[in-house]
């Protein structure tokens, strides 16, 4: 029989404990699998299986719900997440439509037919009415400088 140094129940909730853990914490959809194994294996411990089937069946089990069932999982709890692509305004051309104003935290950009809250990259107040180059976001913000005609 394998030792593994300890009460293999035990040692299988605490392996339970901390993927439940660490599934609550990072809510990646990936522990959770490895929980569902340690507690078929709780179970056929509990049942008087001896340690190797207890290490095959978490081994088995953990790999068949990664595998077959995470995928389905993952698109049915993270079909409400809306991809932005906000990187893909970098480069547009917007024109504003509030003065920006960095010192005074002002300043808005209509963009695509969008509003967004915008800051001068330079520091320069930059008028409503003008044309403005989006150079990066930083947060929910545009950073933009004013077009040169």
């Amino acid at each position: 029989m394998l030792n593994v140094g300890g009460n293999p129940l035990l040692i299988w909730i605490v392996l339970l404990v901390v993927f439940l853990l660490i599934e609550i914490a990072t809510l990646g959809l990936t522990t959770i699998w490895f929980a569902g194994g340690a507690l078929i294996a709780i179970i056929a411990g509990a049942l008087g299986a001896s340690v190797e089937i207890q290490i095959g069946l978490f081994v088995i089990v953990s790999m068949l719900l990664l595998l077959l069932v995470r995928p389905s999982a993952c698109r049915r709890f993270n079909s409400k997440i809306i991809k932005t692509n906000s990187d893909s305004v970098v480069g547009l051309e917007g024109k504003v439509i509030e003065t920006i104003d960095n010192f005074n935290q002002t300043g808005c950009v209509s963009l695509d037919g969008k509003e967004w809250t915008a800051r001068s990259a330079d520091g320069t107040v930059i008028s409503a009415g003008e044309k403005v180059t989006v150079n990066e976001i930083s947060g929910v913000k545009l950073i933009v400088t004013k077009n040169e005609y």
